[in-house]
Order: structure tokens, then C-alpha cells, then sequence
């Protein structure tokens, strides 16, 4: 369960604006990869959290409605908040490592309070002035993390739903992009659109992307 316990350690070296990084739609097929970051202040931190954030968790093991009312609890107590994306040409173009990457420095310079310190979900950002922490599965380890992944899978959840509107019998308000078997009978039916993904397998089985 995420809590506060690597923020409550670098506050105490003297940081006082600790950012949260991670990114959602690594393995989808359809559309952007999202990023967000998110700063507690730390009254909040160093607090008894009466906010709630303590249910504060891996957005992935969240159900769709406890996400949702997450964000709203993140954005009443968050003193800063960013999103980062990059689209599905720029995946293409430079792969998806590097466009998750640029996603995430985009988030952070999105954000109207700038932080001193960076804890990033899994690996490290490069060509950043700030000090930072790459935490595997930090998202399930520090709070901060943690509303970051649950604001950029909302944010994106959103986009897909719109986005299904628009392009109908992908599946995409369900599947939101990623690899199920009906999105890929759509794709044999329908042929991709300008938002699918063409460096991925777009024609084969599915190949095991994590949903997140």
C-alpha cells in the first residue's frame, strides 16, 4: 500500500517540493501516452492525512469509480499538478520509451508550482535540473506517485471515451486502446485510424500489454 514514508525521508534532507511522476497507455494500441505529476504541500505529508489521502493507491488496482473519486480528493489537497502527453506519431517516431519519457518532463514542466525534487515511477528522467528518485513500482510505494498515475489514467480513460465517439466499433470506452481480442477483430474489419499505434503489432494476436 502507497503512504507518505519516501516523502517524510526527503523532506527531512531539506526539500520541501516533492513531485510525483508516472505515466499511463505504455502498451496500448491506440492513442497517447499520458503523464502527470502531482505535489503535496507538507502539511499534508507530514500530516494525519484527515484528507483520505491514505486510500491513495496504484491506479491500477482501483476500480474506475474509486479513481474518480480520487482525483477529486488529489486536486482539493494537491498544492501543484501537471499533465504531459505525447501522441501516437510522436510513438511511433521515437519509440515508446522515449515518448513516455518526454510525456513525464512535459507533466512536470506543466506544473504551476515548479518542485525541487522528483520521485519518478520507474526509471529516471533525462535532462532535468532537478533532483530526482527512480522508484520501481512506486507507484504502489509512495502517495505522490501514486495520484499521479491515478490523474493520467483518469485524464486518458476520458480521452478514450471521447475518442470512441468518434471512431465507433473499436471498443475504445472499454478497452480504452490497449490489446483486447476485440479491438483486434475490429482492426482486421476496419483497418486502423490516424490514432492507432503503427509501430505496434496492429495485426497479430494479443501480445500480453499490461492494461495500466
Amino acid at each position: 500500500m502507497a503512504n507518505f514514508k519516501i516523502e517524510r525521508e526527503i523532506i527531512k534532507s531539506g526539500y520541501k517540493a516533492i513531485a510525483g511522476v508516472d505515466e499511463v497507455g505504455r502498451g496500448a494500441l491506440f492513442g497517447p501516452v499520458v503523464a502527470a505529476a502531482v505535489i503535496f504541500p507538507c502539511s499534508v505529508i507530514k500530516g494525519k492525512r484527515s484528507a483520505r489521502t491514505e486510500e491513495i493507491n496504484d491506479s491500477k488496482l482501483l476500480s474506475s469509480k474509486k479513481r474518480e473519486e480520487l482525483v477529486r480528493t488529489i486536486l482539493k489537497y494537491a498544492s501543484s499538478i501537471g499533465i504531459g502527453q505525447e501522441s501516437n506519431c510522436e510513438i511511433d517516431r521515437n519509440n515508446i520509451y522515449w515518448a513516455s519519457l518526454s510525456a513525464m518532463k512535459k507533466a512536470v514542466l506543466n506544473m504551476s508550482k515548479y518542485p525541487d525534487f522528483l520521485l519518478v515511477d520507474g526509471f529516471s528522467l533525462n535532462d532535468v535540473k532537478y533532483t530526482q528518485r527512480a522508484i520501481p513500482q512506486g507507484d504502489r510505494k509512495s502517495i505522490s506517485i501514486a495520484a499521479a498515475s491515478i490523474i493520467a489514467k483518469v485524464f486518458r480513460d476520458e480521452m478514450m471515451n471521447r475518442f470512441d465517439k468518434i471512431y465507433e466499433g473499436y471498443g475504445l470506452s472499454k478497452n480504452k486502446g490497449y490489446a483486447t481480442k476485440e479491438h483486434y477483430i475490429a482492426l482486421q474489419k476496419m483497418g486502423p485510424t490516424p490514432f492507432h499505434r503503427f509501430s505496434f503489432n496492429l495485426k497479430g494476436k494479443k501480445d500480453g500489454f499490461k492494461n495500466r
